[in-house]
């Protein structure tokens, strides 16, 4: 079972959530919060897989808690997933720096949204091509950060092609391909690159191949 918590200060909006969450056979909803206090609160007594957690809401917000929960060592294996209404705003990139997994806007599809969830339940980030394409849009008026770029330089070179892959929205199976390897080792390579970066989940993998310049805006996948 894919044991979700919901975080979100809209009465209805979790009603609606969680009624289609409950409908799924390998999915249950173990417990909702109004507020990211709550939410950090209710994560440390449940550990969910998933936390599905709005992104402005009263008291603590959305970003502050998905910090909490990512620099709490007994969540570590909570994936945050951040709810939002407007798609890539200025509050989730800083989100995903904060240690989130992902994000999901909140009129998606029904079917896209379960299919969000089991894929963050098994540790894959939620950063689509189009939503990767937004954020190297972000990058484009950014420089890179300073000091972000010292990790890099444990990686092997295998690795650091699996990152900068990794960093335009490629799964391990189009990894794979890309660099005619098996998906297993594709995965091996980005979780020791994870590993090494001291990295959270791929979301944040993304943030560092760009902070770091490892991928430039602009850079196409090859092949």
């Amino acid at each position: 079972m894919i044991r979700v918590l919901l975080v979100d200060d809209q009465p209805l909006l979790r009603s609606g959530f969680r009624a289609l969450l409950a409908a799924e056979d390998d999915i249950e909803v173990v417990a909702e919060a109004s507020d990211g206090s709550e939410g950090v609160t209710l994560a440390r007594k449940h550990l969910p897989d998933i936390a599905l957690i709005d992104i402005q809401m009263p008291v603590v917000d959305g970003i502050e808690a998905t910090r909490r929960i990512a620099a709490d060592p007994a969540l570590s294996s909570v994936h945050v997933v951040i709810l939002t209404n407007y798609g890539l705003d200025e509050y989730v990139f800083d989100a995903l720096r904060a240690g989130a997994a992902g994000f999901l806007v909140k009129d998606i599809e029904p079917e896209d949204f379960l299919h969000a969830v089991r894929v963050a339940a098994r540790g894959d980030a939620l950063l689509a091509p189009s939503i990767t394409r937004k954020l190297i849009d972000r990058y484009v008026t950014l420089p890179p950060g300073a000091g972000t770029g010292s990790g890099l330089k444990e990686l092997t070179n295998r690795e650091r092609e699996a990152v900068a892959l990794v960093a335009r929205g490629l799964s391990n199976d189009e990894i794979a391909d890309r660099m005619v390897i098996s998906p297993l080792t594709a995965k091996t390579h980005v979780n020791r690159a994870m590993t090494k970066l001291h990295a959270r989940d791929r979301a944040q993998l993304v943030v560092l191949a760009y902070e770091s310049g490892l991928v430039v805006p602009g850079d196409q996948a090859p092949g």
